[in-house]
């Protein structure tokens, strides 16, 4: 199967990661150790560290990376990234065969070299223990962020589980919204890419439905309908993430109140704002 199958994670880039992390565990969260990025740079180049390091909030379905630069005199592309605006820069979808995806987008015209495939350790305090790794398939140039289709390689290395437990109850990535100065373009090139069509969504703009999750691709106006008083600091942009809890979110209305953190009670759920995310809005989702 070529198509893409969930909504796999996104990611949140921030300059600093011990100061991002710090904002996410305030919310609840559980995170996985520090880990530095290594791979290939083309498809026969040697593996060698990358300047990026991650914790991760991985959850029952889907997972959020947190982001940084943690050797700036290593091969990293966030540097510029960041140069845009702090937050949401990477969507990836989830597939079953990396080879058949490759030849359905090249297929579509998409010049992708070839299979990139990543690793990095699960805790970077443990270098000879369990590695993370991926098959990766990056959407060429795509002025939204980094749209990729990922395979995991080794699922039990990360989706642990002493790392599923949040104290918030979350549970699931359900969606993740974009704000886009052409909706329809965006939507192109995220159907190529998942190898799935678009459908027109409420608000204006179009949605992917995945088998587990979604991507919305709406224009600027209608984002605050999603997350009320978020800011566009430029277009495109990956303004935001829904998360599932599994109490009906009685644990992170009790946890948010506690500890001092600004939100909103939406219909939709409990809405943080991104000044407390590193740049993303986070609304949590009753389920």
């Amino acid at each position: 199967m070529s198509s893409a199958t969930a909504l796999d994670h996104v990611g949140v880039a921030g300059p600093d990661l011990a100061t991002l992390a710090a904002a996410w565990e305030r919310l609840g969260f559980t995170l996985t150790p520090r880990a530095r990025h290594a791979g290939r740079r083309t498809p026969d180049g040697p593996v060698e560290a990358f300047g990026t390091g991650n914790r991760c909030i991985m959850l029952r379905e889907g997972y959020v990376e947190l982001i940084a630069v943690v050797d700036p005199t290593a091969f990293n592309t966030l540097e510029d990234t960041l140069a845009r605006y702090a937050g949401l820069h990477i969507i990836a979808l989830e597939i079953e065969d990396e080879e058949a995806s490759l030849q359905r987008l090249r297929l579509a015209g998409l010049d992708i070299p070839g299979v990139a495939y990543l690793e990095r350790p699960v805790d970077d305090a443990d270098p000879t223990g369990l590695k993370a790794r991926f098959a990766r398939l990056p959407l060429p140039r795509a002025p939204e962020g980094t749209l990729q289709l990922i395979r995991h390689l080794t699922p039990e290395a990360i989706w642990q589980e002493g790392f599923l437990h949040h104290a918030n109850r979350a549970v699931a990535l359900e969606s993740v919204v974009m704000a886009v100065a052409s909706p329809a373009a965006t939507s192109m090139r995220l159907s190529v890419l998942a190898g799935l069509p678009v459908v027109p969504d409420p608000l204006g703009g179009y949605a992917l439905p995945l088998p587990r999750g979604m991507v919305r691709m709406l224009p600027p106006e209608a984002l605050g309908s999603v997350f009320p008083g978020a800011e566009v600091p430029a277009l495109p942009f990956i303004a935001g993430l829904v998360l599932r809890t599994g109490d009906g979110n009685l644990a992170a209305r009790r946890l948010l109140a506690e500890r001092g953190v600004p939100h909103a009670d939406l219909p939709a759920g409990l809405l943080v704002g991104a000044e407390a995310t590193g740049g993303a809005s986070l609304l949590f989702a009753p389920g």
